[in-house]
């Protein structure tokens, strides 16, 4: 193992991180709103610890292998995550306790979207910016973008764009070059970004609101800068925007880039795509169960401004954003607790989203379909293809074993915080909130997390890094096979 390297490496990246805690304290002068020190001291402390960490190993550059690529993986979200946190704590509004500094951080960079802040609205612009340009980093992973920065350093970045990118085929590349591929991927995230900011400023949000949301939408992390969510603005016009670029950014980005490619707009590629038309299925699915549901309920005075809220909120669960024009927990019958099933399939492999993944589920009904056809012709060969390609049994195999993983680390989760004293409601919704970056859930955390207790916030922060790193990442780091030569 190469440890000296791998710290060389941490230390570089706290140093580039260090960067992220200078736009808000830029913020903080434009408004005037005394919240900047705090982002300059954390400055200063980052700086420093990198610089601590990197100089002493300057001369170690050796090759990565693949198990100090997940090592190095693991590091850069927790260490970055701690240091994320540091504003947080230095800063005297919000006035957060070590715990709280700690989930709102890993909350924002994992693109969870849980918050233990009230009173968004009368935060300072300079920490409200932090936490959605903590979103936006978090959202496309700060690993892809070290991976396009790395290979200049000299280290390569196959073995950590294999351990960071989500969904289960992971050698799959856009470009020849891993790092060329990490580039357009966000050239493609910026350009979303943009896209958003000015449709939102353009339906009517002043420029700071524009800007923050548009970080969110497309991270798909759910924070806002007012209480109400988006249910703030109460527009027709802004909730659609914001269904629009959440379903973009929650397909795979690979799809954009061919789509977009340098040989000209070729839409197609979209409706070729199996897990492209399944995801919009979903989503359509979803939508006709709530409207049907609200409007039989007669809880809106018309169809349209039911369908407006049903459409809204259908999208957001299930593509795990977590934005709110309605307190949907207070929805009818079963309608919570579809919604938060529906974040357990999340969006596609290779997007922003969290969750299983439709891919998984795809192949999980598949190779489910193929068992039984296996039971009717015991000698039969079946082959499972995606878009008319074979898929090996490797690539099936590993998806039950995620699927096993993801569903043991989602059980023991849920078992420790009602060992803690909380209600199953609350337990059961606010695991798979975190695990599945969703954010806000039911019961006791339908509004904020800020009323559990400070071993219940540890057990989710932890649940957030499993979800965000697709469980293999960080379980393997618990294996014994993983330590050894």
């Amino acid at each position: 193992m190469q440890y000296r390297t791998i710290i060389r490496i941490t230390g570089l990246l706290m140093g580039l991180f260090s960067l992220s805690l200078l736009p808000p304290a830029v913020v903080a002068v434009i408004y005037k709103d005394g919240g900047g020190m705090a982002f300059i001291q954390a400055f200063v402390l980052c700086l420093i610890l990198g610089f601590t960490l990197w100089y002493p190993n300057r001369a170690h550059r050796k090759d990565l292998r693949t198990r100090e690529g997940f090592l190095l993986v693991v590091l850069f979200w927790v260490v970055l995550g701690s240091i994320g946190a540091v504003p947080f704590i230095f800063s005297g509004q919000p006035s957060l306790s070590l715990t709280d500094s700690f989930f709102e951080s890993f909350s924002a960079l994992t693109t969870t979207g849980a918050t233990v802040i009230v009173g968004l609205d009368s935060l300072p612009k300079a920490i409200l910016f932090y936490r959605h340009l903590l979103q936006w980093l978090g959202g496309m992973g700060i690993i892809v973008l070290a991976v396009a920065i790395l290979p200049v350093l000299g280290v390569g970045g196959m073995q950590l764009y294999r351990a960071e990118m989500p969904g289960p085929v992971k050698d799959s590349k856009m470009t020849p070059r891993i790092a060329e591929t990490a580039k357009a991927l966000w050239y493609i995230y910026l350009a979303l970004t943009v896209a958003c900011a000015v449709a939102y400023w353009l339906a009517g949000m002043d420029v700071f609101d524009a800007i923050c949301h548009s970080f969110s939408t497309i991270a798909i992390g759910g924070f806002s800068t007012h209480d109400a969510s988006m249910g703030y603005f109460d527009s027709p016009t802004i909730n659609m925007i914001c269904v629009v670029f959440l379903l973009i950014a929650a397909l795979n980005f690979s799809l954009h880039f061919a789509a977009f490619s340098r040989r000209g707009i070729n839409l197609r590629v979209y409706f070729r795509d199996a897990e492209f038309k399944v995801l919009i299925a979903i989503q359509l699915v979803l939508t006709a169960i709530c409207f049907a549901t609200l409007y039989g309920s007669g809880i809106y005075d018309s169809a349209e401004e039911t369908f407006d809220y049903a459409l809204f909120q259908a999208v957001s669960i299930s593509t795990t954003a977590g934005f709110g024009t309605e307190s949907f927990h207070a929805w009818p019958l079963f309608l919570p607790i579809l919604l938060i099933f529906s974040s357990f399939i999340g969006g596609s492999g290779g997007s922003t989203a969290g969750g299983i993944k439709v891919i998984r589920v795809i192949l999980l009904l598949l190779q489910g379909s193929r068992e039984l056809k296996r039971l009717v012709h015991p000698r039969g060969m079946f082959s499972i293809r995606i878009s008319g390609n074979a898929l090996p049994d490797r690539v099936i195999d590993a998806v039950w074993g995620f699927f096993s993983a993801y569903a043991l680390v989602f059980v023991v989760c849920m078992l420790i915080l009602m060992a803690q004293g909380m209600d199953a409601i609350t337990a059961f919704s606010a695991t798979a909130a975190c695990l599945n970056n969703l954010g806000p859930g039911l019961g006791e955390v339908a509004s904020n997390y800020a009323s559990i207790g400070d071993g219940e916030k540890w057990v989710l922060l932890f649940a957030m890094l499993f979800g965000r790193l697709e469980v293999f990442t960080l379980l393997i780091l618990f294996t014994p096979t993983f330590w050894k030569n």
